[in-house]
């Protein structure tokens, strides 16, 4: 059974006019959406939600050293996310947790510290948008067609500074002209990394059921094949060279 935290800063729920915007597609916040989104998946999966005002930041040791996959939605409160958390989730993706990081947590502090990069964009309001898969045959793309209409969402646009990734799985096309990376897959150390570009808070995306299969693919990949393990630097054994001599 894969474990999975879906992390949710939960800010925008709680303000006046964006929570009123956000309520016919998240009624119960952003993390809950994708929690549900992920437990389709039935057996395969157990889920829990963590948000930023929880105690800890929602990711006390306990939790966090009992999951598998994070998945992290942020936008308004990057900066409000305690470095020494953040030093923690690298370890454990170094150690082979996934990483999930959707729309906006572009900018995260784990998802800039795991890429070492700015990771900016470009950005606007309510465009259209159309996905293609670029990468077919990746675990990630199974079930998805090669594009489908994806409709009003926050354009992203290039140049998006990452490094580049091991895979682009999908690119986005607006109806402004852009295009975007917008599924990206990294490893680093053990971990698996995926960044998802759509998921504006005040925009339908995550009812798309493509969408919703990309995530739940997404969550498969990203788990550790094998028990997280510490990355060492071990001096070498001597015992063969000293065998020749």
């Amino acid at each position: 059974m894969i474990r999975v935290t879906v992390w949710n800063e939960n800010v925008h729920e709680q303000q006046e006019g964006i929570r009123e915007a956000m309520a016919p597609f998240h009624p119960n916040g952003l993390h809950n959406t994708l929690a549900d989104i992920i437990r389709e998946l039935g057996d395969k999966v157990s889920v829990r939600t963590a948000t930023l005002d929880q105690p800890e930041q929602g990711l006390p040791d306990e939790v966090l050293n009992n999951t598998d996959v994070l998945v992290w939605w942020g936008h308004a409160a990057h900066a409000s996310v305690d470095d020494a958390l953040v030093s923690k989730i690298q370890e454990r993706i170094l150690k082979g947790m996934g990483l999930i990081v959707l729309h906006s947590g572009h900018h995260s502090k784990i998802f800039r510290r795991m890429m070492g990069t700015s990771c900016n964009l470009r950005w606007r309001d309510d465009t259209y948008e159309r996905l293609f898969c670029t990468d077919p045959g990746h675990p990630i793309a199974k079930g998805i067609p090669l594009n489908f209409e994806l409709g009003l969402e926050e354009c992203y646009g290039e140049f998006f500074d990452i490094p580049k990734p091991d895979s682009v799985v999908f690119e986005g096309w607006f109806d402004i002209g852009e295009v975007f990376r917008s599924g990206c897959t990294f490893t680093r150390g053990y971990g698996k990394i995926f960044y998802f570009q759509p998921g504006h808070e005040t925009n339908g995306a995550f009812n798309n059921p493509y969408v919703r299969r990309i995530i739940q693919n997404a969550v498969e990949w990203t788990a550790p094949a094998n028990e997280l393990a510490e990355l060492t630097c071990p001096h070498i054994d001597t015992t063969l060279e000293e065998k020749r001599k």
